[in-house]
């Protein structure tokens, strides 16, 4: 068989009923040239089964009935893939159609660049979209603030697979913050970008203040842990600081029953044309 060009990394449990409205968004990709691992972590809600109807060849599913952990199955991904390229994906988002002819153009024109990410549009189940993540363009932009956070959302990463096997995903795991430990981790050696067309639908959940606050505790000792390493200390007093802010917006958006995310509203950002596009990436899927 020949090798893809790109290998998406789709990592599932229990995904259903938003596992299939991802998969067809990747399938209406302007760059055809893709394998998808759908990494299935022990589901019981028939995803993986989904999945195989859709009759695509390029979808493949891995299953074996176990849980061990989205940054396993992530690494079990890298080692299986046979593309030249890794992209991530998660399987209640969707992506818009030049999402990957995009961001393969990009790493092409920069070989310097080992991680490229987009921006995102986020939206709520009824398929209303809020806003904009967070967003920064240069390598240095991205990691002007490692005490912070690395604005390089997770489900928009295309990557070099040299990158990835060269910098695996933390076991044991860091919960709900993987991808900002690796980011923090690899910054030194690696260069990142980030292009500035909305590619990707980000779905918000109802707010979980359990689950931010894992996320908020899992980053937080990650930023500090390799900020020692460095002997960055102004760093890590950055780190603490911060964190103890998230946390306490966090507990302040739950009890308005508001997400923690920042979102800027998309206002004067989205031009009529990429609004057009995020509302027909989202017909009927929300």
């Amino acid at each position: 068989m020949n090798r893809p060009t790109i290998s998406v990394l789709l990592p599932v449990r229990n995904g259903m009923p938003y596992l299939r409205d991802a998969l067809l968004s990747l399938l209406g990709q302007t760059f055809g040239d893709f394998e998808v691992l759908v990494l299935d972590d022990g589901s019981d809600d028939g995803g993986p089964a989904m999945a195989r109807t859709l009759g695509d060849g390029r979808i493949q599913v891995h299953e074996d009935a176990r849980r061990i952990g989205l940054a396993a199955r992530l690494n079990q991904g890298v080692r299986l893939a046979r593309g030249e390229l890794i992209a991530r994906m998660d399987a209640d988002d969707i992506c818009l159609p030049r999402r990957f002819e995009v961001q393969s153009t990009y790493l092409s024109a920069h070989p310097e660049v080992d991680l490229v990410g987009c921006r995102a549009a986020v939206f709520r189940q009824a398929g209303e979209v809020l806003g904009l993540l967070p967003f920064a363009a240069s390598h240095e932009a991205l990691c002007a603030r490692p005490w912070h956070t690395i604005p390089l959302p997770h489900p928009t990463w295309l990557g070099r697979r040299e990158w990835f096997m060269r910098n695996p995903y933390r076991i044991p795991e860091v919960v709900r913050a993987e991808d900002q430990e690796l980011l923090v981790r690899a910054s030194v050696t690696s260069r990142y970008a980030c292009v500035p067309e909305v590619l990707l639908a980000y779905r918000l959940a109802a707010p979980d203040l359990r689950k931010l606050l894992v996320a908020r505790r899992s980053q937080l000792l990650a930023q500090v842990r390799l900020l020692a390493l460095r002997r960055e200390w102004s760093g890590v007093m950055l780190a603490l600081a911060c964190g103890a802010l998230k946390s306490g917006r966090d507990v302040a958006a739950a009890a308005g029953r508001r997400s923690g995310y920042r979102v800027h509203p998309h206002h004067a950002q989205l031009d009529p044309a990429t609004l057009r596009e995020l509302a027909l990436a989202l017909e009927g899927r929300a």
